[in-house]
């Protein structure tokens, strides 16, 4: 955008270059154009201000000798590509929301993923395959009556899904076509597994290559619906066998159902769907590490899916650094926030998540529950969750914001999917992650996670521009 400077400068070129002087000329459209202006989205500790664009702009100025702590972003030093930022769709966020009213069910999905306004632009989703914990029911999508099998797999049906959760993606799809989906199972069929149960047991080694056609059915079936699953993990959380649903997968079981079973069958099937393994906490890398050592294995593996229930956000760039040809993903956590507080606690999340799981190599961050309602409803019984706030909680056709939808809006409006993270200097006190947009915009994403107001610089191209958060504050920072 020009400004009156700007158009001056232009008439001056034009005169410059009618007397010769295309050189000086070159030198000062390149000097005009040169982006001055930031603008800043805050969300306060305090809540009194939710995301929200300041009004002030906030400028760039020549750098100068300062004492205040710096900031310096550098586009020159580049690192992992950026896919989305997101929730899971979980069958019961999706009944949720399926039982709105069309206008105020259509309001709301506006707000989650367009990107104009003040809508937040949610550009990756997490879905069941089959139910989740935070489903009201268990089912799989081959349910069979107890002591009978179905090897050929005829009675699938996405079944309970078409109720909910597709008729919601289709909707998301009509507002953001190109949303990236990641596809997770909480357990096989009860009968492929060795305890006959939809909690815990383990896959029966008789039931790997019905499992593997199981899920490129999943797949084909979704795409049928005009639902296109971009990634799947092989198994939710599969050290924790306590889910109701859930199923135990140790690694070497995982690397070999990989290998012999769900690699070659998505190749047979023409399939593209990436595959991510491990799927849980950052307490384990060797999981992952254990099966990407085996190449036979690895050439079917995209990378490798985290949680942070257990473990170190670092442990992400463990299993970049030994296997760096293979991605990163951060697929799962909950945040959640007592009701009715007087503060947001937004700088958390942000901190370990945005941030964290970002300056880690992750392509993405994923939170957990997209909708619940004020009880935490629905999850399953023997091992659902009744603690999971959605990041909006449903009521009817009334919809609160939580501070796992602020968190996440902080970066998925503005960092959009072809962003790439770019270098700045971190910091104990004002955590931080800048990126690079597809269109050439600069976005710093900072926290204050000292205890106590600070006043800081960012520099960028040899200009720096004075800023300020209070203590627990969270800001976006776009050029």
């Amino acid at each position: 955008m020009y400004n009156l400077f700007n158009i001056s400068y232009m008439n001056k070129c034009a005169s410059s270059f009618l007397l010769g002087a295309a050189f000086v000329c070159s030198a000062a459209i390149t000097s005009a154009q040169t982006t001055t202006n930031a603008s800043l989205w805050l969300t306060k500790a305090d809540r009194s201000v939710l995301f929200e664009k300041q009004k002030a702009i906030l400028s760039f100025k020549p750098a100068g000798n300062s004492n205040t702590f710096t900031i310096t972003v550098d586009d020159k030093q580049t690192y992992q590509p950026i896919d989305g930022f997101g929730f899971a769709l979980t069958g019961g966020s999706a009944m949720h929301i399926i039982r709105m009213s069309a206008e105020s069910r259509a309001a709301l999905l506006k707000n989650l993923f367009a990107v104009t306004d003040n809508n937040i632009g949610v550009s990756y989703l997490r879905l069941s395959i089959g139910a989740s914990d935070l489903n009201e029911k268990v089912f799989s999508y081959d349910d069979m009556p107890a002591g009978q099998t179905d090897p050929t797999l005829k009675n699938f049906d996405l079944g309970p899904d078409k109720q909910d959760v597709i008729p919601v993606m289709k909707q998301i799809l009509a507002i953001n076509p190109a949303i990236k989906i990641l596809g997770s199972p909480w357990s096989p069929p009860a009968w492929m597994k060795t305890n006959n149960d939809t909690r815990g047991g383990r896959l029966k080694p008789e039931c790997w290559g019905t499992y593997a056609k199981y899920l490129v059915k999943y797949i084909q079936g979704m795409k049928e619906q005009g639902i296109n699953i971009d990634a799947i993990t092989i198994q939710n959380e599969p050290l924790h066998p306590g889910n109701n649903p859930s199923l135990l997968l140790v690694a070497p079981d995982e690397g070999a159902f990989i290998k012999n079973n769900l690699g070659p069958a998505f190749k047979a099937a023409g399939i593209k769907t990436k595959i991510i393994l491990y799927d849980h906490n950052a307490d384990r890398p060797d999981y992952p590490i254990s099966i990407l050592n085996d190449k036979a294995a690895a050439k079917y593996i995209d990378g490798s899916g985290f949680h942070l229930y257990g473990g170190d956000i670092e442990a992400l760039t463990t299993v970049h650094n030994a296997h760096p040809d293979k991605n990163i993903y951060f697929t799962e956590q909950m945040v959640v926030e007592p009701e009715n507080l007087s503060t947001i606690d937004i700088m958390w999340p942000v901190k370990r998540l945005i941030i964290g799981a970002t300056r880690n190599w992750s392509r993405n961050v994923l939170e957990w529950n997209l909708a619940a309602d004020q009880d935490y409803k629905p999850y399953t019984d023997r091992g659902g969750c009744p603690s999971c706030q959605g990041a909006v909680t449903i009521n009817k056709n009334e919809v609160k914001k939580n501070v796992a939808y602020y968190s996440v809006a902080h970066a998925s409006k503005f960092v959009r999917p072809g962003s790439v993270r770019i270098a700045s200097n971190n910091s104990d006190k004002l955590s931080n992650v800048a990126f690079k947009t597809p269109d050439g915009k600069k976005v710093l994403i900072v926290a204050n996670t000292g205890d106590a107001a600070q006043n800081f610089n960012i520099k960028y191209a040899g200009k720096t521009l004075a800023t300020h958060l209070d203590k627990g504050d969270v800001g976006t920072y776009i050029w």
